[in-house]
């Protein structure tokens, strides 16, 4: 949102601002990318990442062809552990947050929880695809944390 917010703003500007350049997408490359990214993320309860969870599998990424504006669709789907998983919601923040940092191009991001995998899958779904909530609940120092410590890379 920052960054329309601030991209209409360089176009309402008298300053010229050269045209962002887009290049082709390999949409095998990037599928292959965002679940490389994912799979080691770590489970916030367990010492395990998601992929050894199978909380993340590689058919669960898909990316569509770039629409007309040559913005790439990338739909994650992911299966919590148990059907009343408490941390659903901070797994599908996790996934967001580390493919928004690791991918530089335009992208639009869904998340979902597979179907029928979790009892309140609905809501979580919505909560995670909603910039506002996203931007809110990184605002939370002890959230943001917990987020932090799943997403960091080993060294």
């Amino acid at each position: 949102m920052f960054f329309s917010l601030f991209r209409k703003k360089l176009e309402n500007s008298p300053v010229q601002t050269p045209p962002i350049q887009h290049v082709p997408v390999d949409t095998n490359e990037l599928r292959d990318n965002v679940f490389d990214f994912i799979r080691t993320i770590k489970d916030p309860e367990k010492p395990n990442t998601l992929e050894e969870l199978n909380v993340v599998y590689d058919e669960g990424v898909i990316v569509q062809n770039p629409t007309a504006g040559n913005i790439s669709v990338i739909r994650v789907e992911f299966n919590p552990t148990v059907p009343h998983c408490s941390l659903a919601t901070l797994i599908g923040l996790c996934i967001r947050i580390k493919l928004e940092r690791s991918i530089p191009q335009e992208m639009k991001l869904d998340i979902f929880i597979k179907k029928g995998a979790h009892s309140t899958e609905d809501e979580i779904n919505k909560q995670i695809n909603d910039k506002e909530r996203i931007a809110a609940a990184m605002e939370n120092p002890n959230l943001r944390e917990m987020v932090e410590n799943c997403i960091k890379e080993e060294d």
